[in-house]
C-alpha cells in the first residue's frame, strides 16, 4: 500500500473538487496544510514520490490552457500516476460525441481521475454525478476555478502567515471569471474581507449579494486592500461594448505603479495568467519586487499534488511521510 493511504478511505473532500462554494474552513485549510510538505518535492533533484503509482489520471481540457493543465500535469507525474492528455481537438468531441460518451469510454479503459476543463458551466458536476471516477474540475465556465482559488491562498499565506483579517481586492474582468468566484468563496470562509473592483459592464449583476465590498474606482480599492488580485480582460468572451477600447481600460483601471506609489501600504499583487501587460497591468508591476505572480504558478502545483492526494484517500496528517518516500 502506498504511504499515506487508507484502506477504506472516507477522503478528507469527499469523492470530487467541483468548486470552493461548497468546501467547510476545515476542508480548505486540509488541502492548504496538506500542501506545505509537497512544495518540497518540486525543489528536489529528483522530483518524484510513488503515492499515486499505479493510478490513471486522464486530463480533459475541452477549452485551451497552459499554466493549468500543465501544472496538474507535473503535479500527476510527481506523484507517479500514469497520465493521459486529451484536447478538443485530438478527441471525437469535435466529431459530435457527448462530454457523457467520452468519458464513459474513458471509464472503460479503467482510469482513476479526471481532470477537466469545460467552457459550460457545471460541467464538471455534471460529469461527477455521473462516473464513478474522481472529478477534479479545472475549470467551468463562469462557474469556478477551484485550484486556482487554492493556489492563490496559499500564496497569500506564505506571504502573510494567515488569511483571517486580510482584505482582498479583485480587480478586472469579474463578470466573466471564474477565478474571482472561486477566491471569493475561499476567502470568506478563511475570514478575509473581499472587494470587487471593475466597471460596471464587468461585473455580475447581484455581485453585492455575495457580501463583497463594491469599488467603483482602481485608486478606492488601492486605498483599502492588502492585497490586489488582478484578473484579465477575458476578449474571446466579449462580444463587444465592454469596455471603450483596451488603452483607455488601462489609463482608468490599471494597475500601474504611478497607482500603488499612492497606497497607504506596501500591497501584495497576483494575477492568475495569462497576462495582458499594459492592459489591466503593467509591466512594472508584474514584474515588480511586490509580485507574487511566479510564486502562484509554483504553488499551484504543490496545491494540485494535496489535491490528487487527497481524493485518491491520503490521509492529511500522513502527507509529510508520503512525501518522504523516494521513488525506487
Amino acid at each position: 500500500m502506498n504511504p499515506g493511504m487508507a484502506t477504506s478511505p472516507i477522503p478528507a473532500l469527499g469523492k470530487d473538487l467541483v468548486g470552493l462554494e461548497f468546501l467547510s474552513q476545515e476542508q480548505l485549510l486540509i488541502i492548504l496544510d496538506t500542501a506545505e510538505p509537497f512544495k518540497e518535492i518540486s525543489e528536489r533533484r529528483i522530483k518524484k514520490v510513488p503515492v499515486l503509482r499505479g493510478k490513471t489520471i486522464v486530463n480533459l481540457f475541452l477549452e485551451a490552457s497552459t499554466r493549468t493543465r500543465v501544472s496538474f500535469e507535473f503535479a500527476e507525474k510527481r506523484l507517479s500516476a500514469d497520465t493521459v492528455n486529451i484536447s478538443e481537438t485530438g478527441s471525437s468531441v469535435i466529431k459530435g460525441e457527448t462530454l457523457l460518451d467520452t468519458a464513459r469510454n474513458l471509464e472503460a479503459m479503467r482510469i482513476d481521475m479526471v481532470v477537466m476543463r469545460h467552457g459550460s458551466s457545471g460541467a464538471a458536476q455534471f460529469l461527477a454525478d455521473r462516473i464513478p471516477s474522481n472529478v477534479i474540475n479545472a475549470g467551468d465556465g463562469r462557474h469556478e476555478h477551484p485550484t486556482q482559488g487554492l493556489l492563490d491562498l496559499l500564496t497569500m499565506r506564505d506571504h502573510y502567515d494567515r488569511i483571517k483579517g486580510l482584505k482582498v481586492c479583485i480587480v478586472g474582468d469579474i463578470l466573466h471569471s471564474r477565478v474571482a468566484r472561486s477566491n471569493i468563496y475561499g476567502l470568506f470562509k478563511l475570514g478575509a474581507a473581499v472587494g470587487v473592483c471593475a466597471p460596471k459592464t464587468l461585473l455580475p449583476s447581484g455581485i453585492s449579494d455575495l457580501g463583497v465590498n463594491v469599488f467603483r474606482r482602481i485608486e478606492e480599492a488601492i486605498e483599502w486592500a492588502d492585497v490586489l488580485n488582478v484578473l484579465r480582460l477575458q476578449l474571446e468572451r466579449m462580444k463587444d461594448g465592454y469596455v471603450p477600447s483596451l488603452r483607455e481600460y488601462n489609463r482608468i483601471w490599471g494597475v500601474t505603479t504611478r497607482r500603488l506609489d499612492s497606497a497607504p501600504q506596501d500591497l501584495l499583487i497576483l494575477h492568475p495568467g495569462p497576462m495582458n501587460r499594459g492592459v489591466e497591468i503593467d509591466s512594472d508591476v508584474a514584474d515588480g519586487p511586490h509580485s507574487v505572480i511566479l510564486n502562484q504558478v509554483t504553488n499551484g502545483v504543490a496545491v494540485r499534488m494535496a489535491v490528487l492526494y487527497l481524493l485518491a484517500g491520503g490521509q492529511p496528517d500522513s502527507a509529510e511521510a508520503a512525501k518522504a518516500e523516494a521513488e525506487v
